[in-house]
């Protein structure tokens, strides 16, 4: 046979799709969706992207760091990236040795962000919130040879612990450690003071730029390719150790682009991040979104307060703001809130862990945020994959994590792996340019979640509606199972939020004798309310079907959180169920 057998039609030297139709339309009833775009992906590396940012932008406002009373315009950031990739040049570091920072957020953390990308080194981000043992896994697992870290923060005094760690460290000439216990380390670099012996003081590094190693810093820059890994991140599992998902340079530039190109960012915007750095929601969220778009970054402090988040917003009249839904409800029930002026607001996302469908609404209607987005992801997809626009109606704003973003594939499969019809609960998968390289130095543990057509099988559970919506249900092994019912923690949580006196719920399973298992809820309640936890049932009897009502009911002060702001609910269900094996009797 000759001739065209391609299914397609030649033009010159291209082909294009023929004209027949549906030839590459997936069937419309199948929970399959795909970000068709006419805009391209970025092919180029973080750094080259950064520099454009600068020249183009240069006089534009760039970066405020609050509590460090720091205020630079692209051009002065630039700089300071500049002097500090530099100095990392002439201590000698290469493109791909690993670098750790264990940090608050700060201007010392963007700084290293870019210059490292810029360098070519890999970033490797340490949960501020770890101790000497986490610590200890992340720079052996990586193989840092240096670590910036900041002298203290709050509770956490860093250069104690890393004295535990590595006892060399006050004895050692600065950059040339020799550790026991972590032989690959050989430099510390310091934020802060009072300065340590050992340690070199991040400034100084920035001092030893000189015009030679921004020559070969030039260089360098030249060699990247943007597949190059750029960023360890680790993430925070129910069980086992941390895994280093792997992500590079155009991994999360472009996603942190399409980000901001779905808040609409433009270089008038000013994006308040109170979320931290070293996760995704931070340094891709909140940094790559809006350098891709010349907008400012403010931090409005080290960690997240939400009464300096209010004060920052009305102060720097900024146009944007994150945060996890706790972070939302800690500002909009901050007893000062009333008083500050948020008009400013227009945009922001919400993300983190899923977003109570009441607090959304309020955040619309008393935070001035009419366009606020809701986005959804994991660190392994660097990390958006859905995200709400400006015009999607309010309804769906804050009833979905919107649609897919653009260039991703998402389907949703059953436990035999076949895609599921359209509204159908499954597994969401995804596949596209934002899943990572894998989890560092470990093929056995990239094996279970990307399998061999490249779907990073999340563990979530999800549908997709007809308009191509996503709702996220809930975790696999969140979901809970009673007496063969499965139950959606998700859906009694929802529920009631609508109660007046709930200020925040977290719903999970504990073991059960007879059902194997039931439905415990944590509460936090309004100020000045009072509820009990027969009330709570009552509330929800004859709304939400019998085996769904919670059996147990626990007021409590706060929930036990990661760092970002993620609830543990595996600390919960592990509280619970060892409260319940003392004999306490469930409150039925």
């Amino acid at each position: 046979m000759s001739g065209n057998t391609t299914g397609k039609i030649e033009i010159g030297s291209t082909f294009v799709p023929s004209a027949r139709p549906n030839v590459f339309r997936p069937p419309e009833n199948m929970s399959y969706v795909h970000g068709a775009t006419d805009v391209p992906l970025i092919g180029d590396t973080i750094g080259n992207n950064f520099d454009r940012t600068v020249a183009l932008w240069s006089e534009r406002p760039g970066l405020y760091v609050r509590q460090q009373d720091i205020r630079w315009n692209y051009r002065e950031f630039g700089g300071q990236v500049d002097q500090f990739a530099g100095g990392l040049v002439n201590l000698g570091l290469i493109p791909g040795e690993r670098i750790g920072i264990w940090s608050p957020n700060n201007a010392e953390w963007v700084i290293a962000q870019f210059a490292t990308a810029k360098l070519g080194l890999i970033l490797v981000n340490i949960n501020p919130a770890y101790r000497v043992s986490e610590l200890e896994y992340a720079l052996r697992k990586s193989g840092c040879r240096a670590l910036i870290t900041a002298t203290k923060f709050k509770t956490s005094n860093y250069i104690e612990m890393l004295h535990t760690l590595v006892p060399e460290l006050p004895d050692s000439h600065p950059g040339r450690l020799e550790s026991a216990q972590l032989p690959r380390l050989e430099m510390v670099i310091q934020i802060g003071t009072p300065m340590v012996a050992g340690a070199i003081p991040f400034g100084a590094v920035q001092a030893m730029s000189d015009e030679h190693a921004l020559r070969k810093l030039a260089v360098f820059g030249k060699l990247l390719q943007f597949d190059d890994p750029i960023n360890i991140q680790f993430t925070s599992g129910t069980t086992g150790t941390p895994k280093g998902a792997t992500l590079t340079h155009h991994n999360i530039l472009n996603n942190g682009f399409f980000i901001g190109e779905a808040m609409r960012l433009t270089p008038e915007d000013r994006l308040c991040i109170p979320v931290p750095l070293y996760h995704c929601f931070g340094m891709v969220l909140g940094n790559l979104a809006a350098t891709t778009h010349g907008a400012e970054i403010v931090y409005p402090g080290e960690g997240f307060d939400p009464l300096a988040t209010l004060q920052t917003v009305a102060e720097e009249r900024c146009t944007g703001l994150h945060g996890v839904p706790t972070m939302f409800i800690a500002e909009m029930e901050h007893p000062d809130f009333a008083k500050f002026d948020l008009s400013s607001l227009r945009t922001g996302i919400m993300a983190g862990s899923p977003c109570p469908i009441e607090v959304m609404r309020r955040a619309v209607s008393t935070m001035h945020l009419s366009d606020i987005t809701i986005a959804y992801g994991m660190t392994e997809t660097s990390p958006v994959s859905f995200q709400t626009t400006a015009d999607d109606p309010l309804e769906r704003r804050v009833s979905t994590v919107g649609r897919i973003q653009p260039h991703i594939e998402v389907k949703i499969i059953d436990e035999n792996r076949r895609i599921v019809p359209r509204g159908v609960t499954g597994e969401l998968c995804t596949r596209g340019y934002s899943v990572m390289q894998g989890y560092w130095n470990d093929k056995e543990l990239t094996a279970q979640v990307i399998d061999a057509a490249g779907w990073m099988h999340t563990g979530d559970l999800a549908t997709i509606d007809a308009e191509g919506y996503c709702q996220i249900v809930g975790r696999i092994k969140d979901l809970i199972i009673r007496g063969g019912e499965n139950i959606s923690p998700r859906e009694i949580e929802e529920y009631l939020y609508r109660h007046p006196d709930i200020l925040d719920v977290q719903v999970f399973g504990v073991p059960d004798p007879r059902f194997g298992e039931a439905v415990c809820a944590w509460i936090r309640l309004r100020e000045g309310t009072e509820l009990t936890a027969e009330a709570v049932q009552e509330f929800c009897t004859g709304q939400i079907a019998h085996y769904k009502i919670p059996r147990h009911v626990r007021f409590v002060a706060e929930f036990p959180m990661t760092v970002t702001g993620k609830v543990q609910k595996y600390l919960m269900r592990e509280a619970m169920t060892a409260e319940l094996g003392t004999g306490a009797a469930p409150t039925a």
